[in-house]
């Protein structure tokens, strides 16, 4: 389901950003098929050899399990880091409406896919590992949203709604927009029915309102995130520098609070961090167009303040830890130096102005829940 509405639960190139990790094993894989047959076990003789009798012919060995390709892992592998982010970004984007008013609207709070989805490398892995067929299956349910509070678990197949079919084959996921994109507005709710266990069901999905800020992968070390004013970009290399779902929230939200203050649109920059954005959820992205900084100027210490601020709000008003913030950042700045370019902070360098900015938000924002105070900015 590509549709824009959509975007805030939904990554647009999960196999995409797999690619370049599947490469990597590849290179692995021939010394891994190597040593599994060099391991196969041989079955000794059972009992005292005879002298003159006949060898007894050892016992077959017992068939091997089929072998996870490359593909499949990196498949996987991928999978596991997108539901990270997902679980991650769901309660900002669920519990901010107020915040991304202009940007806030109604998704039906799940992804789907099949095995078309995916680039002809991986549709087979897709099928392997996560049972896809040419029909739309559920991916992930945003947690916390209307189709959780429906029971729609991950694995339903989607057969219609409204009582008319959807689609299937490879343009299954536009053809699917088109038809929910004018369901979006004007109803609180959308009548699925899905197959689940091989059973047939009815599910009453009431839509989620939320921010529906696009939530996307980059398939790069580089420790870095971007903002186009509609769409989050979270590096794999940030994913993992991020030690726990806390600081992967803090930059989440981050972003978000420069899309929700069109930073990027005051700034002029939207265009080239769309460009990189695209570039970044390829297969293999071009590199060469990373370099330096990409086409970027550092943001402005002002605008850099402000969307921390929104962003610590964002955060508070999602449950996250905010008292780990300060030292996230300084963190952060040390392990990766605005000398260090193409890395987050070369583009955000002003970064004792922030921690400033940072403490006094921190402050209001227990003073205001102290005093059961709406957390507004």
């Amino acid at each position: 389901m590509g549709e824009q509405g959509m975007a805030g639960i939904m990554g647009h190139a999960l196999l995409r950003q797999a690619a370049g990790i599947a490469q990597r094993r590849l290179l692995l894989l021939p010394a891994a098929l190597l040593m599994a047959a060099c391991a196969t076990p041989v079955t000794p003789p059972a009992g005292d050899a005879v002298p003159g009798a006949p060898a007894r012919p050892a016992a077959a060995p017992a068939p091997a399990a089929p072998a996870t390709s490359a593909e499949q892992q990196a498949l996987m592998a991928m999978v596991a880091l997108q539901d990270r982010l997902y679980r991650v970004a769901a309660p900002l984007l669920i519990n901010n409406t107020e915040l991304c008013k202009k940007n806030a609207r109604n998704l039906l709070g799940f992804t789907a896919k099949n095995r078309y989805s995916y680039s002809t490398d991986f549709a087979n892995a897709a099928q392997r590992s996560l049972g896809l067929d040419d029909r739309l299956q559920v991916m992930g349910v945003l947690a916390g949203g209307g189709a959780a509070r429906a029971g729609v678990k991950r694995g339903d197949i989607l057969l219609a709604v409204d009582d008319k079919s959807l689609p299937r084959g490879e343009t299954a996921e536009r053809d699917a927009a088109s038809i929910l994109a004018p369901m979006m507005s004007g109803r609180s709710n959308i009548a699925l029915t899905v197959q689940r266990d091989g059973a047939r069901m009815a599910v009453t999905v009431p839509l989620t309102y939320a921010c529906a800020f696009g939530i996307e992968l980059g398939n790069t070390e580089n420790v870095v995130a971007y903002a186009d004013g509609h769409r989050v970009l979270i590096t794999r290399g940030m994913l993992n520098a991020a030690r726990t779902d806390d600081e992967l929230a803090f930059v989440l939200a981050k972003e978000m609070a420069h899309n929700a203050l069109s930073h990027s649109t005051r700034l002029r920059t939207s265009a080239t961090i769309g460009g990189i954005i695209d570039n970044l959820t390829r297969i293999r992205p071009d590199m060469s167009t990373m370099g330096g900084m990409a086409g970027l100027r550092p943001i402005p210490q002002d605008l850099d303040a402000m969307a921390d601020k929104l962003a610590l709000y964002m955060l508070a008003r999602a449950g996250y830890n905010i008292d780990q913030a300060v030292p996230f950042w300084q963190r952060m700045a040390s392990e990766y130096p605005a000398t260090m370019l193409n890395s987050y902070t070369a583009l955000h360098p002003s970064t004792a102005y922030r921690v400033a900015a940072m403490e006094k938000t921190i402050k209001d924002i227990r003073g205001k829940q102290a005093r059961k105070r709406p957390l507004l900015p």
